[in-house]
C-alpha cells in the first residue's frame, strides 16, 4: 500500500510540477496558478522526493527539466488533461447526454450544419460540443466523443462507420471558361488549377484517371474547400471539388461543371468513434441520424 500511495502524488504536487515545465520557471507556474514561487519550488521538491527521482536541473535562478523529467510531464500533461475534461463532462452534464464532436469545416459548414437542427429536434437531451478539425487529432489526448473523417476507417482502437463517397467533379467560374465548352480533359492541362492542401493527390489522380500525365507545376494550393471554392468562383482557374459542397455555387451559376467526370476515390467520409465510446448514447443516436441522412 505504501509504494502505491508513493506513486499516487497529490494533484497539487501534479499541477505544480506541469505547469513549471511548460513555462520553464517557478515564477510562471506561479502566476498561472496564483500562488507563490516559494510554493511552487516546495511542492515540485515534495514531488522530488516522493518520486526519488530529480525533475528538474537547477542553475542558478533558471531550472531545466531532465531527461526523467521531460518525460514525466509529458505523461503528467496528459493525465491532467484527461482529469479535466472528465471534470468538466461531469458539471456541465450530470445526465451524461453531451456529445463533443469534431468536424471537418467546410463539411461541417455545408452539408452538416443545414441539416443539425433535424437532429436537434429529434434529441432534444443531447448538447453538441463542436470542433473543426484539419489536422490529424488523438481520441486519447482530446476530449472528443466521436469525429467525422475523410479517409480510410483505420484508425487503430476506433469503430468507422461509413457515410458517404465524395465524388469530385472540375469546376470553373463562367467568366473564366467563357463560351468555351470543355469536350476532353487534356485542354484542362493547359489551365490553371487550384489545389487544396488536404487532397493533394486529387488532380493527379483525376489526369491518371482519364489516362493523361499530370503536369509539372502544381498551381495554387489553398488550405480549405471554403478557400478553393472562393477562389474558382472569383476565376482564379480551375478547381475539383466534391458536388454536394458547391450546390449553392451551382445553383446560383457562380460555377459551372466543365466535365461531367468525377474523380474515382477510395476514400470517404466516416464517423470514428473510439471503442470506448461506441455505446455512448449520443453517439449511437448520432450514427443513426447520420446513417439516415446519408442512405441516399
Amino acid at each position: 500500500m505504501l509504494g502505491q500511495r508513493r506513486l499516487i502524488p497529490s494533484t497539487s504536487m501534479l499541477m505544480a510540477f506541469e505547469s513549471s515545465a511548460r513555462n520553464g520557471s517557478f515564477t510562471g507556474a506561479a502566476q498561472e496558478l496564483s500562488l507563490t514561487q516559494g510554493a511552487i519550488s516546495r511542492q515540485v521538491s515534495a514531488l522530488e522526493d516522493q518520486l526519488g527521482v530529480k525533475l528538474f536541473e537547477r542553475i542558478k535562478k533558471t531550472i531545466r527539466l531532465t531527461e526523467v523529467g521531460k518525460t514525466y510531464a509529458e505523461e503528467v500533461a496528459v493525465a491532467l488533461r484527461t482529469i479535466r475534461n472528465a471534470s468538466l463532462n461531469a458539471v456541465s452534464d450530470t445526465q451524461g447526454q453531451t456529445l463533443n464532436l469534431a468536424i471537418l469545416p467546410t463539411f461541417g459548414m455545408r452539408w452538416l450544419m443545414p441539416r443539425f437542427p433535424d437532429f436537434l429536434e429529434k434529441n432534444p437531451q443531447i448538447t453538441v460540443n463542436f470542433t473543426s478539425k484539419l489536422s490529424p487529432f488523438d481520441f486519447s489526448s482530446e476530449n472528443l466523443h466521436s469525429a467525422i473523417h475523410f479517409g480510410h476507417p483505420d484508425w487503430p482502437g476506433t469503430e468507422g462507420t461509413f457515410l458517404m463517397n465524395e465524388e469530385a467533379v472540375p469546376v470553373a467560374a463562367p467568366s473564366f471558361i467563357g463560351d468555351h465548352v470543355i469536350r476532353d480533359p487534356g485542354e484542362i492541362l493547359q489551365m490553371p488549377l487550384l489545389h487544396i492542401e488536404t487532397r493533394p493527390d486529387a488532380w493527379p489522380d483525376w489526369f491518371k484517371q482519364n489516362d493523361l500525365t499530370p503536369p509539372n507545376t502544381r498551381g495554387m494550393v489553398l488550405e480549405q474547400f471554403s478557400m478553393v471554392t472562393q477562389a474558382a468562383v472569383a476565376g482564379l482557374g480551375v478547381a475539383l471539388l466534391p458536388h454536394f459542397l458547391i450546390n449553392t455555387e451551382l445553383e446560383r451559376g457562380e460555377l459551372e461543371i466543365l466535365m461531367d467526370n468525377p474523380l474515382q476515390n477510395s476514400a470517404g467520409y466516416y464517423l470514428i468513434t473510439p471503442k470506448t465510446y461506441a455505446g455512448y448514447g449520443p453517439v449511437v443516436a448520432l450514427k443513426e441520424w447520420l446513417l439516415e441522412q446519408t442512405k441516399d
